[in-house]
């Protein structure tokens, strides 16, 4: 075992290795050496806590097989999981560290050692730890369960609005105050037992209720959102257990999680409050918008795999814009493919990713970081959005909510205010869909009907297989 003072400088080792870990992930060229930099200070951080002066020898083989359980589950997780089931996995990782909080907070009240604190201010500021991280946990739990469960398909994205339902959490949060009064008053522990299991079974209903309530559209925002609450809850735990460690861990995560989710809210002319509301989104897949005669909007012009070829063949600046259509297709490597070789002909090719695009915060740089697209052709809204009228071909893989229009012509709109893509604004925009269904957010997309708009339907990965064969077929033609 090693001392306490050793122990205690491992810590701020591990620390500052987290504080360089999230400036590292600050900028794609850097996010390597800022991964390193996490895994090296997390394993520093479990060696100094399991060979630490707290854990006696007794129970360190009860945490090594905790680990060993736990690391073939992770090992598994990463080598099976596809990069289309990140979101999801993200989201069900949250839930652990909500679940583990929970566990923890009930054995650290019931623990004989709790009993040796003193019965002053002291031991009502560790009741408190104790009842605010098995809150926060429990709410982290059961949230990401059901963001789990609307990230796979298991349930269903249309928000789950109960009449009443800002009453219900209104009279939840009553309920939880005064039996957290009561906790800190109750003289036994299985008192104390009976005001924490009514907490947490209202907090779970919480964060079940408050996840179902959000649109499939605002699920972006709900990742970073309980990505900020597994934060808290790890800084709530790590003061239930006087773990410096924890709390410093914790509230990078927590604060990290709450900038995100305000960029992410941001980015869709959201406000925190209005996404926790819910309202917002659909379970997508649903038909396009129809007209008083039950006729489409409009008329759409489609067009080819070799015809999309030919127009690529024939551009100097290409812009591409993926969503979430891309990752379920598995075609980012086709895309580097066209990419590399119309950057070879002398192309101009970039990449436009809004920050919702997909379904976490950053989903779609993920998915172009694997094909080895180059970090420098990718580009954030802000930076390009202004570049589109001197495009000549702008081409949309799967994408819909962000490059409605409608976000900034129909005032009426559900996502009017939001800022989005302008490739409408482009000589000619290129949009591959496998049908005319609405996004996410189940809103009509007036682009599919522009004049200067086509649509490639289809299955991405074989449309753009087509595209790729056709363009080198165009090559050897004309060589």
């Amino acid at each position: 075992m090693i001392p306490t003072s050793l122990a205690t400088v491992s810590y701020i080792g591990a620390a500052i290795l987290f504080i360089l870990s999230l400036g590292g992930l600050s900028h794609p060229e850097s996010s390597r050496r800022g991964n390193l930099y996490g895994m090296i200070g997390m394993a520093i951080a479990v060696l100094a806590t399991v060979f630490g002066p707290r854990v006696t020898s007794a129970g360190l083989p009860w945490i090594i097989g905790a680990m060993a359980v736990g690391g073939t589950i992770g090992l598994y997780a990463a080598r099976k999981v596809q990069m289309t089931q990140m979101p999801e996995l993200v989201a069900l990782m949250h839930s652990l560290v909500g679940f583990a909080a929970v566990l923890v907070g009930f054995a650290n009240y019931i623990d004989p050692a709790s009993a040796a604190l003193p019965v002053g201010a002291e031991k009502t500021i560790h009741e408190i730890e104790i009842y605010i991280g098995i809150l926060i946990g429990a709410v982290t739990f059961s949230g990401s369960i059901i963001a789990f469960g609307k990230l796979s398909g298991l349930i269903n994205g249309k928000p789950m609005l109960l009449p009443g339902r800002h009453w219900m959490n209104l009279l939840g949060l009553i309920i939880v105050i005064v039996f957290g009064w009561k906790f800190l008053n109750d003289g036994s522990v299985g008192a104390g037992i009976v005001s924490l299991t009514v907490m947490s079974i209202i907090a779970l209903l919480f964060g079940i209720h408050m996840v179902m309530a959000i649109g499939g559209a605002d699920m972006p925002v709900v990742v970073s959102m309980l990505n900020s609450y597994s934060g808290w809850t790890a800084a709530a735990t790590g003061f239930m257990l006087s773990n410096d460690l924890l709390i410093v861990t914790g509230a990078l995560v927590g604060s990290s999680g709450a900038i995100l989710s305000y960029i992410m809210c941001r980015a869709m002319n959201r406000n925190f409050i209005s996404v926790i509301a819910g309202g917002f989104g659909s379970g997508g897949g649903t038909p396009a918008a129809k007209g008083g005669d039950g006729e489409p909007v409009g008329e759409v012009t489609e067009i080819s795999a070799t015809e999309t070829a030919e127009l690529l063949s024939d551009s100097k600046n290409v812009i591409i814009v993926p969503g979430y259509g891309m990752a379920v297709a598995q075609a980012q490597h086709t895309v580097f493919e066209i990419t590399k070789y119309l950057r070879e002909k002398g192309v101009n090719v970039r990449f436009a990713i809004h920050p919702v695009a997909g379904r976490m915060p950053g989903h779609m740089n993920v998915l172009l970081a694997e094909a080895k697209v180059p970090y420098d052709i990718v580009m954030e809204m802000d930076e390009i959005n202004e570049d589109f009228p001197d495009t000549d071909v702008t081409m949309v893989i799967g994408a819909n909510d962000i490059v409605n229009p409608a976000a900034q012509d129909d005032p009426t709109s559900p996502i009017a205010g939001m800022p989005v893509l302008e490739v409408w604004k482009s000589r000619t925009s290129i949009v591959m869909k496998r049908s005319m269904a609405s996004g996410y957010a189940g809103v009509d997309n007036p682009l599919f009907y522009k004049e200067n708009n086509r649509m490639l339907f289809g299955d991405a990965k074989k449309k753009l297989d087509e595209v790729l064969f056709a363009l080198k077929e165009q090559a050897g033609f004309n060589g």
